[in-house]
C-alpha cells in the first residue's frame, strides 16, 4: 500500500552525519541548508573524535523523528556504528537512512542496516 502524499510532500532536504571530509563534499554539492531564525537548525553534523555519542544520537533522532523536511539521511557507516541500536531501530519509510563509506573507513555490507533487512526479506 502506498503512503499518503502528506507523508512525503514536504520532504525536500538531504541530511548528512559524518566525518569532515564526507560532510564537506556533500555540502560542496549544494546540499547544505539552515532553517530560518530563531532556531536555525542545520541539516548536517560533522563528527570528530570529540563528538559525544549522545550528540550524534540526538541529531539522528532530530533528523528522523522531529524534522518533517528531510527526505534522506546519509550517515557514515563508522558513525552509524556508534549509534547502531538507533539506526537499526529506525524502520520508517521517510526519511530513508543510508549508510555511506568514508575515506578512512571502508563500507562493510554486513553492518549496513538496509542490507540486513534485505537479507532478512530474502530469508538469508
Amino acid at each position: 500500500m502506498a503512503l499518503p502524499q502528506s507523508a512525503y510532500k514536504d520532504r525536500q532536504l538531504i541530511a548528512v552525519i559524518g566525518d569532515e571530509d564526507s560532510v564537506t563534499g556533500i555540502l560542496l554539492a549544494g546540499v547544505g541548508h539552515v532553517t530560518d531564525a530563531p532556531d536555525s537548525q542545520k541539516n548536517f553534523l560533522v563528527v570528530d573524535q570529540k563528538t559525544e555519542t549522545s550528540t550524534i544520537e540526538g541529531v539522528f533522532n532530530s533528523f528522523t523523528k522531529q524534522r518533517k523536511d528531510i527526505a534522506i539521511v546519509l550517515i557514515n557507516q563508522h558513525v552509524a556504528e556508534k549509534i547502531r541500536p538507533a539506526v537499526d531501530g529506525f524502520g520508517e519509510a521517510f526519511p530513508a537512512v543510508l549508510e555511506i563509506p568514508s575515506k578512512d573507513h571502508p563500507y562493510d555490507p554486513e553492518k549496513d542496516s538496509v542490507m540486513k533487512r534485505v537479507r532478512k526479506l530474502f530469508g538469508e
